[in-house]
């Protein structure tokens, strides 16, 4: 296999690129000048050397405890659980929530053979156990996410004091109604205030 190929085919292994995209990225790559591809090359040892898993919440950082587990101005009585770190960016891009993250790793999937063995369920036991008064599940509104909660919220039923939330699902701000599907607009309804 030659060295374009090699690379090709490294590219179509990434999430969203198919073989069409992998060879544009690859051609501009070779179009570029050589340091731009070494500094690529860099930045990608770099992360894979230097980020892991923070040992308190499994939030992807360079620093353990990571940025927010390491914060004292945030509020260690609230816990938003998330399916992936990446999910974190956009919690913190609302600028809402200014508790803790617990990261479970994916979502349970039994005909993936994913179960609560194989995510962060026993860390977040351990971390509902402290001075956790509210519990915000923001799994994603996908089958499995909706599982996923429905699991999580079964084990916090059990722990005094703690109030379980899930986030608010419905219709998209700018978006229209004749676009918006039957779940989503049942969900707006059941999740509708008062004005």
């Amino acid at each position: 296999m030659s060295a374009i190929d090699g690379l090709v085919q490294e590219f179509s292994r990434l999430p969203g690129v198919g073989r069409k995209t992998a060879q544009r990225l690859t051609y501009h790559l070779l179009k570029r000048p050589p340091e731009e591809a070494r500094r690529l090359a860099e930045a990608i040892g770099r992360v894979v050397d230097e980020v892991k898993a923070c040992s308190r919440c499994g939030n992807l950082s360079s620093e353990d405890p990571c940025e927010f587990c390491h914060n004292s101005r945030r509020d260690a009585t609230a816990l938003c659980v998330v399916e992936e770190a990446s999910d974190i960016k956009a919690i913190e891009g609302s600028g809402r929530f200014r508790g803790l993250y617990h990261v479970l790793g994916g979502h349970l999937s039994p005909l993936d053979g994913i179960g609560p063995d194989e995510l962060n369920m026993a860390g977040l036991m351990r971390r509902l156990e402290q001075d956790v008064r509210e519990l915000i599940i923001a799994t994603n509104p996908s089958v499995e996410g909706e599982a996923t909660a429905a699991y999580i919220h079964r084990l916090a039923s059990g722990l005094p004091e703690l109030r379980v939330t899930r986030l608010a699902r419905g219709l998209p701000v700018g978006g229209d109604l004749e676009y918006a599907d039957g779940v989503t607009i049942a969900e707006a309804f059941s999740g509708r205030r008062e004005m």
